[in-house]
């Protein structure tokens, strides 16, 4: 949801007159979307802030906004923290941020601004994607759960849906601009509707996706064990471009836990709704969120965890250690349990869930996959010779590609499979790459415990808009140009999610 409203904060300033800062150079407005689920987000963001000091002070101007979840809940508090802040504004109210820096520059103060409930649906606000062939679309924000550790639902208020036909013509103009995969967002997807008056629209909407004439792959996250119904499976298992993928949050594998959670379920649920969704599809990729050490936690409710991570047989999970809330029921709750104590029982976790993830891989090797290229998933891509993309179940697969040597007979540039000896984007060699938003086939060749890795000939190749959108971006401003009036896809600048590149200033413009 973050990297969601990160888009559509990029989308707004550039809308205002602002572009990204080139690399190497300095920028003059860096933004903050801010998480406030953990405690190591708030020792981050203060930490930043920290060492933006020096670089605000050499640079004439320079403004910083912290804006998202901690912003929502911290207030007034970042700027007597951090007094060198120009503008804090809430989840509820992204769209201002434009007259907000506008405002602190023209009246040389800080602006304050958090709105109690939202004012405008952030996927109404324009965008600047970070990937051109996989975009993320929510049908509804903020949440009514009532989760003891979570503090969400106080930062995001209660859930508002919007209409399918919106969530619809949102993706239909994604599919247009090249887009091949959406993921549909809320922070549960599973109520959507609920307040339309159709509790069934989740299933329908999956459907309706599935009707969407050139989406290959539709996503979701995340849904809720309480309110996964079994129209929900057999959407997913008959619509042939929702993806035999599912990450449900798990918590806890204790009843007892669970119960103080505040989760409205219990094990025997988690893994039934588990089991069903394996009969209607036994090739499904499902994987999990769950916490260690909630206030309470006893040797026995731990055992009972991983007990159901043994059953469950999980692809993979992200675990966390409980870390307090203030302003959460939690965060006061008797039986606190020490750090190394849970620490402990994290590295226990995390070994079985390694051994099951790996497992689970081993049983690939050997089998074709279909894979969405992606840039930047593979961290040693550049020193393995590989590029990495996304199967079909959203497994991460690095995988090898010849480079400088001439497609097989058969690759046609314009989209039809090509074979073994396809050129990586931007190699030595003629004849067509592979790039970003392709598509490729290969064979799985080695298994870790969170990846895949495939070093074998390429089975098949399909050129996409995607590719060429990526293409394009990367061509200089003329071919840029030349490319946009022949109809292809316009060119995008991806969303920097991270801390900028700090250096001399490149020149005035606002960046």
């Amino acid at each position: 949801m973050n990297v969601h409203d990160s888009e559509r904060l990029s989308g707004l300033l550039e809308s205002a007159g602002y572009v990204p800062a080139a690399p190497g150079s300095e920028a003059d407005v860096v933004v903050f979307n801010t998480c406030a689920v953990r405690e190591n987000a708030d020792n981050r963001l203060y930490g930043n802030l920290g060492q933006l000091v020096p670089v605000k002070k050499g640079h004439p101007g320079m403004q910083i906004a912290v804006g998202g979840c901690l912003a929502q809940k911290d207030r007034a508090t970042i700027l007597d923290r951090a007094p060198w802040v120009d503008v804090v504004f809430g989840t509820n109210n992204l769209h201002r941020l434009p007259v907000l820096l506008e405002r602190a520059r023209h009246n040389a103060s800080a602006q304050l601004e958090i709105a109690e409930a939202l004012e405008v649906f952030p996927s109404s606000l324009p965008t600047r994607r970070a990937s051109h062939h996989s975009a993320w679309v929510s049908i509804s924000v903020g949440c009514d759960n009532t989760c003891t550790f979570c503090i969400v639902p106080s930062l995001r208020g209660r859930e508002r849906d919007r209409r399918p036909g919106d969530v619809l013509a949102e993706v239909e103009a994604l599919v247009g601009e090249g887009a091949l995969e959406i993921t549909l967002l809320g922070q549960n997807v599973n109520s959507y509707g609920r307040s339309l008056g159709d509790p069934g629209a989740f299933a329908k909407l999956l459907i309706a996706c599935g009707r969407v004439d050139g989406l290959e792959r539709v996503r979701f996250t995340s849904p809720h064990p309480r309110d996964f119904t079994d129209d929900v499976i057999e959407a997913m298992a008959a619509t042939a471009n929702v993806c035999h993928q599912l990450h449900m949050p798990l918590q806890s594998g204790s009843d007892e836990v669970l119960r103080r959670m505040r989760r409205s379920y219990r094990r025997d649920r988690y893994l039934g709704i588990v089991e069903r969704v394996r009969a209607a599809m036994p090739d499904a990729a499902i994987t999990t969120d769950i916490i260690v050490g909630f206030p309470g936690e006893t040797e026995a409710d731990f055992a009972d965890t991983l007990d159901v991570v043994r059953q469950a047989r999980f692809s993979g999970a992200f675990t966390f250690q409980y870390s307090p809330r203030p302003g959460t029921p939690a965060a006061t709750m008797d039986g606190q349990i020490d750090r190394a104590t849970v620490a402990e029982r994290y590295a226990r976790l995390v070994a079985l869930q390694d051994e099951v993830s790996w497992a689970q891989n081993r049983e690939l090797v050997g089998r074709r996959v279909e894979l969405l290229v992606a840039e930047g998933e593979g961290r040693k891509d550049d020193a393995t010779g590989r590029l990495s993309g996304r199967a079909r179940d959203g497994r991460l697969v690095h995988f090898r590609v010849d480079s400088g040597v001439q497609p097989a007979p058969g690759g046609d540039p314009a989209g039809a499979s090509g074979g073994p000896g396809v050129p990586v984007a931007g190699a030595a060699g003629s004849g067509p790459a592979v790039r970003p938003g392709d598509v490729v086939e290969t064979v799985v060749t080695r298994a870790a415990p969170h990846h895949l890795t495939a070093d074998g000939p390429l089975l098949s190749y399909r050129r996409t808009r995607a590719g060429d959108a990526w293409e394009l971006g990367r061509a200089a401003p003329a071919a840029s140009s030349s490319l946009a009036d022949s109809g292809a896809p316009a060119a995008r600048q991806a969303v920097a999610l991270g801390m900028p590149s700090v250096g001399p200033a490149a020149s005035s413009s606002r960046r």
